[in-house]
């Protein structure tokens, strides 16, 4: 069996929660080292550079339909049009700018992605995001307004500090908008995020070794 099989099937184990979707981050990975997933059956896999994204995965969602492309990291508004429809999932909704421009470019398309808002939870000058004080306005004009399917929130707490406070905090502010989605956790912190509540984690290294 595969090392990234045995990994994942491993990480399945250890969550023992079929409510928590595990996001396969294939990013820089070639797909030989993807396909024992895909033929395993695993349908959630992580992506961040949008033309990496076109050329490993165009043709196999044609012949795969089942498989789900998640967009992680920073998107820029010039991104978007190549986004939808080859992603199912957008995980870092962090401005109206990119907003607009995704309910413009869905409508064009006639598909609407799956949005996680991206929250800046720890405050941090150099990570993008919503801050909490301004969430509500914010979920309220994507939602309404700009009829976006905001199924949940996304965070990346401080990496030199105890995630759970952070992921603790997340999870309040989901159930105060009845949002039912989380994604939350990644391979140095997943267990700990599932604890409060994630729905979607996002497992690179842990499954697929490091990167060279």
């Amino acid at each position: 069996m595969h090392n990234s099989l045995n990994n994942l099937l491993s990480i399945q184990s250890e969550i023992n929660n079929k409510k928590v979707n595990i996001i396969a981050v294939s990013k820089t990975f070639p797909i030989n080292h993807i396909l024992p997933l895909i033929n395993q059956g695993h349908n959630h896999y992580g992506e961040n550079k949008v033309q990496e994204a076109i050329e490993k995965w165009t043709d196999i969602k044609i012949d795969m339909p089942n498989i789900k492309l998640h967009l992680l990291g920073k998107l820029q508004t010039n991104k978007v049009k190549f986004v939808l429809p080859l992603f199912d999932y957008l995980h870092s909704l962090d401005s109206l700018k990119l907003a607009q421009k995704i309910s413009e470019e869905q409508k064009k398309k006639n598909f609407k992605p799956k949005i996680f808002i991206q929250i800046n939870i720890g405050k941090e000058d150099q990570k993008s995001g919503i801050n909490e004080e301004n969430l509500e306005d914010f979920y309220k004009v994507c939602k309404n307004d700009l009829d976006l399917n905001i199924i949940g929130l996304m965070c990346l707490p401080p990496f030199d500090e105890d995630s759970s406070p952070y992921f603790k905090r997340i999870k309040l502010l989901s159930e105060k908008f009845n949002l039912n989605e989380l994604s939350m956790g990644m391979s140095n912190d997943y267990l700990k995020a599932v604890e409060n509540g994630s729905t979607y984690i996002r497992v690179g290294s842990k499954i697929f070794g490091s990167r060279s």
